[in-house]
């Protein structure tokens, strides 16, 4: 196996054919895709977006109880949750079709379900769900605001989802016996759940719930946009489509369920027909939105648990790869040994460099400019 600097110091061929030839001669070239390779992918993604498509659609018809549950005035939603879903399914379905993803997706499975991991660390799950997914702890070594803003637009968004998403498929209802309350039942699939009285703070939390996911989304994503329009690191690599258009989308959708909520308590319906549908033209465009942008890293997350649990069994048992070079731990074997399989995959010539820490990386990364390239201009 070369060593990195041997590696560096090769010079990139001549164009023309000649250049193919020295490429040849030095390392082997990577083959050219197969041409059904892309297309294949895709139609695997299209496949499984409609399989998804089509079970939502079904567990909708019989969550309502065949539709009887179905408010038609939601169907927009509806609809545009059925597009969410094959957007999601495609778009994972391409992503984990990729070398690396494909391999640290394996791995991250692997561990989640293992009844090995499970045995000697009972907890670890639970507590990197927790941590990971729920508190999101790693944000907070960055900025501690960041981690605060954060926390409130993903509990809003959650709390929003477990709302909105069950009363658009017609699995939640709520039903008076007299017909305008004060009494009302919650009922999931037909079956009663609760019973709760509107005008106490219970039925005041229920019937709010959205306007409270709103509070929490508002400031937190206000702070994000502000944030982008100040901080000159986020400025310099930023997006509209990309890092804006979801934060002013956020804001959009909160802003207006909070109007509707204002018209209806004290303009006596004022204005309710534009706010909704504007809201509603807000949220089916953020919800088609959600797999092809930045927020599809919602739906990526999970799946880095299952590869935070592989890295920690790994710790359990002090399997720690030392860089070659300073001796300083890099990672755990496993880990290194699973980037070295990706990096073969993907035909690198650079393996030796899993082996080195990131400091190591960069003096070689120097060495080699200084011993092969300026050395030239003496």
């Amino acid at each position: 196996m070369p060593e990195p600097s041997d590696a560096l110091a090769v010079p990139p061929p001549p164009p023309g054919p000649a250049g193919a030839a020295a490429a040849t001669d030095t390392q082997p070239a990577a083959p050219p895709p197969a041409p059904g390779g892309r297309r294949s992918v895709t139609a695997r993604a299209t496949l499984a977006g409609t399989l998804v498509s089509l079970l939502l659609v079904a567990a909708i018809v019989l969550g309502s109880r065949l539709l009887r549950d179905f408010d038609s005035a939601l169907l927009p939603y509806a609809v545009a949750t059925v597009f969410l879903a094959f957007g999601v399914a495609y778009r994972y379905t391409v992503w984990v079709s990729a070398p690396g993803a494909r391999r640290l997706f394996r791995k991250g499975l692997g561990s989640f379900f293992s009844a090995e991991n499970f045995r000697r660390a009972p907890t670890a799950l639970p507590r990197m769900i927790a941590t990971y997914l729920g508190f999101q702890k790693f944000l907070g070594a960055r900025s501690r605001a960041r981690w605060i803003a954060h926390q409130l637009i993903f509990w809003g968004c959650v709390l929003a989802a477990l709302i909105t998403f069950p009363l658009t498929w017609g699995w939640f209802t709520f039903t008076s016996g007299s017909g305008s309350g004060p009494g009302y039942e919650m009922r999931i699939w037909g079956f009663k759940v609760l019973g709760f009285n509107a005008l106490n703070i219970v039925g005041r939390l229920m019937f709010h719930g959205l306007d409270i996911a709103a509070v929490l989304v508002i400031p937190g994503a206000c702070y994000f946009l502000w944030r982008r329009m100040k901080d000159r690191g986020a400025i310099t690599g930023q997006r509209f489509a990309y890092d804006l258009l979801p934060l002013i989308c956020l804001i959009v959708i909160s802003v207006t369920g909070l109007l509707l909520t204002f018209s209806s308590v004290f303009l006596h319906g004022g204005g309710y027909e534009f706010l909704a549908i504007l809201h509603m033209v807000s949220v089916v465009f953020t919800l088609i939105y959600i797999p092809f942008g930045k927020f599809f890293h919602i739906v990526q997350r999970p799946a880095a648990v299952g590869m935070q649990l592989f890295k920690y069994t790994a710790r359990q048992d002090e399997q720690l790869f030392a860089c070659k070079r300073c001796g300083e731990p890099i990672d755990t074997t496993p880990y290194v040994e699973n980037l070295r399989g990706t990096m073969q995959d993907l035909r690198l010539d650079y393996n030796a460099f899993v082996e080195y820490c990131p400091r190591c990386k960069r003096v070689l990364r120097g060495n080699a400019y200084l011993s092969h390239v300026k050395k030239g201009f003496k």
